[in-house]
């Protein structure tokens, strides 16, 4: 009998973060080259998201946009049901540190993966074309909602100032170098979809996670979190994409979607992105502030990539399963 279980390799993006962890633990980055590669790094950020834009069809996206309901129940659950949970977590104030709890926090206020999303939806067998517009109009409408979220909520009474100059520089850094994608994506379009986003948006957050580390070793911040902490986030971040996989798919269904819709709210409504939530915050916060902000996204990540991608694989074989029958039956 052939086991259901195959060895994988990992993630690169996971290789590279963990190997940008290591060279800021040895070599952070100091003085004038911790200037320079903070540059940098937000032109990295800026060049990223001048590729979202120029990936991203408006034809698609306006055809895509006739399945509203889908569409708002998705950002329902990124945008309210998340922030929620987030607002509800402030018990962990008592056991974790003041960093490492915003973190948790600010996760709950990114938007949703566009890659992932996808991919585990196609597996799945779920609804393809409504997961790439609803994730994509996510990370669209995160530019503005993720800022405005950390304002209302993260700089209540925590020592964190996010005042209005934050929606200046998330225009000036993300926003516009979409709306220029989008200008010209009539001659970089297919390059941005093909290969170009992925090179940049792998290595803008290996580039962020680089400094903000680098910041943290120089600041000395990493000698206040111990094991039993990391240890508490996996943990907690297998509970909370449980919780979300069960919620997503369990109100999908009390509203009515088919299977296919159900699959695509359940993969996107549930996901958390590492690839625009690293570089909103480095925007956001400062880099010390970052350093240990980033720690709980990093880990929910790679959390929700592996249960995602379990539970991606047993819908399909239900469903090659349940074709096989209605096969069989038919020819009988």
């Amino acid at each position: 009998m052939r086991s259901r279980f195959t060895l994988r390799p990992p993630d690169p993006l996971i290789v590279l973060i963990l190997c940008a962890v290591i060279v800021a633990i040895t070599l952070p980055a100091r003085g004038w080259f911790a200037d320079a590669f903070s540059v940098a790094t937000q032109l990295a950020i800026a060049l990223l998201f001048y590729l979202y834009g120029a990936r991203l069809s408006p034809r698609e996206a306006l055809a895509g946009l006739k399945h509203w309901r889908l569409h708002l129940t998705i950002l329902a659950f990124t945008f309210v049901a998340f922030p929620l949970i987030g607002i509800a977590l402030t018990p962990l104030k008592a056991i974790l540190s003041t960093g490492l709890y915003l973190g948790i926090v600010y996760l709950t206020l990114t938007p949703s993966t566009v890659q992932s999303s996808v991919a585990f939806t196609s597996i799945a067998r779920g609804n393809v074309a409504g997961a790439i517009v609803s994730a994509s109009l996510s990370n669209l409408l995160g530019v503005v909602l993720t800022p405005l979220l950390v304002m209302l909520i993260m700089a209540q009474g925590t020592g964190i100032t996010v005042g209005p100059e934050v929606f200046i520089k998330i225009a000036v850094q993300l926003l516009l170098p979409f709306v220029a994608g989008q200008l010209t994506r009539r001659w970089t379009g297919r390059w941005a979809a093909a290969t170009g986003t992925k090179i940049v948006d792998r290595g803008s957050i290996t580039m962020v996670v680089y400094s903000a580390f680098s910041a943290g070793m120089v600041a000395g911040i990493w000698d206040t979190v111990n094991v039993g902490e990391i240890l508490f986030l996996i943990g907690f971040s297998i509970v909370l994409v449980a919780f979300m996989l069960w919620l997503t798919r369990w109100v999908a269904a009390r509203l009515g979607f088919d299977r296919q819709d159900q699959i695509a709210i359940q993969f996107c409504g549930t996901k958390k992105s590492l690839a625009t939530g690293l570089p909103m915050g480095a925007v956001i916060f400062g880099p010390v502030e970052v350093s240990l902000l980033i720690v709980p996204l990093m880990i929910f990540h790679q959390v929700q990539l592996m249960m995602c991608s379990w539970l991606a694989a047993r819908y399909a074989r239900s469903q090659q399963g349940k074709s096989a029958e209605s096969t069989q039956r038919h020819s009988s």
